[in-house]
């Protein structure tokens, strides 16, 4: 630590990196979603194994059409708030796992509070994973 330039104080982190206030929205967000994912898994492990869940920020949307037409989309109105990505080829001919994608800025935009975030991401990763396995998502909670 060193004093800056205008002899105001020390310079560096507010929180040390110990502290839950030090991490971001993106990291909070993050581990929300492996929290909300841990109950899947711990239940549907052996079916779960080819699959990836990831996090982006924004929906890549292409045009209006697109994005309603879209299949593994789920939307809140026109706005999609995940997708699952079915396993495929990429462009270089290398095979994929198939991933659901949690669009992390409509889904906070869509909360109240982070109580309801998480429960909000939970209810969309159990309709992904239920999309996944082509169960219904009753079968994925265990109701």
């Amino acid at each position: 630590m060193r004093r800056d330039r205008h002899g105001r104080g020390l310079r560096g982190p507010l929180y040390p990196a110990s502290l839950p206030a030090a991490a971001s929205r993106a990291e909070k967000f993050d581990q929300l979603v492996l929290d909300a994912l841990e109950p899947i898994e711990a239940r549907w492990r052996d079916q779960l194994t080819k699959l990836d869940v990831a996090v982006d920020e924004v929906p890549e949307v292409r045009g209006p059409s697109h994005s309603l037409q879209a299949e593994g989309v789920l939307h809140d109105g026109a706005v999609p708030l995940s997708r699952l990505v079915p396993a495929g080829v990429d462009r270089s001919g290398m095979p994929t796992r198939a991933r659901i994608v949690l669009y992390r800025r409509p889904l906070e935009a869509r909360a109240k509070d982070p109580a309801e975030l998480g429960e909000l991401v939970h209810d969309v990763l159990v309709e992904q994973v239920a999309g996944y396995l082509g169960v219904e998502p009753d079968v994925i909670e265990g109701d």
